[in-house]
């Protein structure tokens, strides 16, 4: 009995490879101290903006035929966010040809690509997914950005400039949205007057 099964998966692996040209199951290269950040961003998204993260969203691509990983996807009442965190670490500037270079030390450098590009290419494949299931977002409810929460990562002007890009000072300065009251209904009557 357990010959035919191991057989069977066999079998299915290899008809698999062969028909999808590749093995059709894989799953992004996260290791778990990523995927624990992936989770810890999740619920910040949560608490500041409100709404519920969906974290390691696989989307079918009808151009690829193959499923997209999103990493966060954050659905509030006024929007959808798709996320990419990036844990650089050291100086990160735009390369000549579009992605991103993390120096350390000012000695090595890691080409990366440019995530900001990737969380576009998400965009569309969940808006065409979603019209797919009958659901049609208004033009601006749909919007990506890239949150790099290492302390240790600084940016440069042409990664800081990318609006899509929130990077670690402005990260820690995130706040949770207020559940009303009186004390905020000062706050925001103080912050008016004074603009005023």
């Amino acid at each position: 009995m357990w010959f035919e099964i191991v057989c069977g998966l066999v079998i299915y692996k290899v008809f698999r490879r062969l028909i999808y040209g590749g093995d059709a199951d894989d799953i992004p290269d996260v290791d778990s101290k990523h995927s624990d950040l992936s989770f810890a961003v999740a619920r910040r998204l949560e608490k500041s903006h409100g709404g519920k993260a969906y974290v390691g969203l696989r989307i079918p691509d009808p151009d690829t035929s193959s499923r997209k990983h999103i990493e966060i996807v954050l659905v509030t009442k006024r929007e959808v966010m798709v996320v990419a965190v990036r844990s650089f670490s050291g100086f990160v500037d735009v390369a000549k040809d579009g992605g991103w270079v993390c120096s350390k030390d000012g000695k090595r450098s890691e080409a990366h690509p440019d995530p900001v590009e990737e969380v576009t290419k998400q965009l569309i494949i969940l808006e065409a997914y979603l019209e797919q299931r009958g659901v049609s977002l208004p033009k601006g409810h749909l919007i990506g950005r890239v949150i790099l929460p290492n302390p240790n990562c600084r940016t440069s002007y042409s990664v800081d400039s990318q609006p899509e890009v929130i990077p670690f000072d402005k990260w820690s300065e995130l706040k949770s949205e207020s559940k009303g009251g009186l004390s905020s209904w000062i706050k925001d009557a103080l912050r008016v007057r004074s603009k005023a």
